[in-house]
């Protein structure tokens, strides 16, 4: 699926950063060293935003010094990514390694488009966080290598929090919610800004409570909306929402929910880190007012779950430069260039010990302890279908927020779902 996944970068500046084609001569075989892969040049797609330049150049050199090799990268726009990314699979002589958003590596892996990196994995993979690595893997089987990661924290009105007579954040969900109620009773302010169809949000609460929303029946996935653990992070969203003054047959993005909290006169939202950006860019003087914590889950030793977005770098299966473009990999993915891409783009990296790479960076390290405990939607092919326009789970949100049980919402929808999760892909 389609992602924006931007970091703010400090909180004074807010800036944004962040969800296989080569020449005859096979490469099989080679080890890598000087002038090993020599005259080759090694095709890279990255995304917008994903590279920055200095990054690029450092690994350009180091490539180039370990395998003699070039390396091209080519930047691509996440609009329309899926369709060029297909057809480029699809293609004899395809680019070597592409970036794929985590969610979108399923599909092509269930396409034949992706090589297999069983090997690398074992290599270079053995700290990869269990939870980053999870979307990399296809059928028991690693199609890609985990990259780099971002999710959602709790931003809040600092001014607004000590106006209530509120000490420190909240480490427990408990805790959390009774900041809410005295905001509530202590000041003018709307305690959270919680609109109905925060769907990943919700995605997240889910992940928390341990559950799925697909289930096998045979052969075949089928809804699982009526979980009674979904119905129990169903519950958790409608007491933050109670806080909330929020349209509840709106998402975060309608309107835009970072701009409300511009205003100055809501004590929080929970959204990705370069949301506190576009708060700042609709009202300067909000910037001194900023505050950012983990999401707290029901004890202080786990976060909630979130929903983890992020890229994995993939080889094209059709490349005729494998073995170079795993050298690429083991380079990309060291911990120098692993932690410096972490520190330039507030991003989560793909394993814990780099994690001191965002010292500093408020927002990153408010949202790393949680990635540990984080997932994504379903893992599967069909799961894309399941959130095309207009996406029937929000549909779910909506009804019990307005007061419909949460199993009679979800069997008004459930065979939409099914027909989604039925489609060929």
């Amino acid at each position: 699926m389609k992602r924006k996944l931007i970091a703010a970068i400090g909180v004074a500046g807010m800036l944004f950063s962040v969800a296989a084609c080569g020449d005859d001569g096979g490469d099989s075989g080679k080890s890598a060293g000087p002038d090993s892969f020599k005259g080759q040049t090694l095709v890279v797609w990255t995304m917008d935003g994903s590279a920055p330049a200095d990054w690029t150049k450092d690994v350009q050199a180091a490539f180039e010094k370990k395998t003699g090799a070039k390396v091209e990268f080519e930047t691509q726009k996440w609009d329309g990514i899926q369709q060029k990314v297909t057809t480029a699979l699809s293609e004899t002589n395809p680019p070597d390694v592409i970036e794929i958003g985590n969610t979108q590596t399923p599909a092509y892996a269930a396409t034949g488009g992706l090589a297999e990196l069983e090997d690398l994995k074992k290599e270079i993979g053995a700290e990869w966080t269990d939870s980053v690595n999870q979307s990399s893997i296809f059928e028991g089987k690693q199609y890609a290598a985990p990259w780099y990661f971002a999710n959602r924290v709790v931003i809040y009105n600092k001014k607004i929090w000590a106006e209530a007579g509120i000490k420190g954040t909240p480490k427990t969900r408990d805790e959390f919610f009774e900041a809410l109620e005295t905001i509530d009773k202590k000041t003018d302010a709307e305690p959270i800004y919680m609109p109905g169809q925060n769907w990943y949000f919700f995605d997240g609460l889910i992940i928390g409570q341990g559950a799925d929303l697909v289930k096998k029946d045979g052969d075949t996935y089928v809804s699982n909306l009526a979980d009674p653990k979904v119905t129990a992070a169903m519950e958790i969203y409608r007491k933050y929402a109670s806080f909330s003054t929020a349209p509840k047959d709106k998402d975060e993005a309608t309107p835009q929910q970072a701009e409300v909290f511009a205003k100055g006169k809501t004590g929080a939202f929970i959204g990705m880190g370069w949301e506190a950006a576009t708060a700042v860019a609709a009202n300067k003087a909000i910037e001194k007012d900023l505050g950012y914590f983990t999401i707290p889950g029901e004890t202080a030793d786990k976060p909630e779950g979130v929903f983890l977005g992020g890229s994995n770098l993939a080889v094209a299966a059709g490349s005729e430069k494998q073995e170079l473009a795993k050298e690429f990999l083991k380079i990309t993915l060291s911990d120098e260039f692993e932690g410096a891409l972490a520190k330039a783009n507030g991003v989560i990296p793909n394993k814990k010990s780099l994690e001191s790479n965002l010292a500093g960076n408020a927002v990153a390290e408010a949202a790393a302890p949680a990635a540990a405990v984080g997932g994504t939607t379903p893992l599967i092919a069909q799961w894309a279908a399941v959130e095309n326009t207009p996406n029937p789970i929000k549909a779910y949100m909506t009804a019990v927020l307005k007061g419909k049980a949460p199993a009679d919402a979800a069997k008004d929808i459930e065979s939409e779902i099914n027909e989604r999760l039925a489609q060929e892909n």
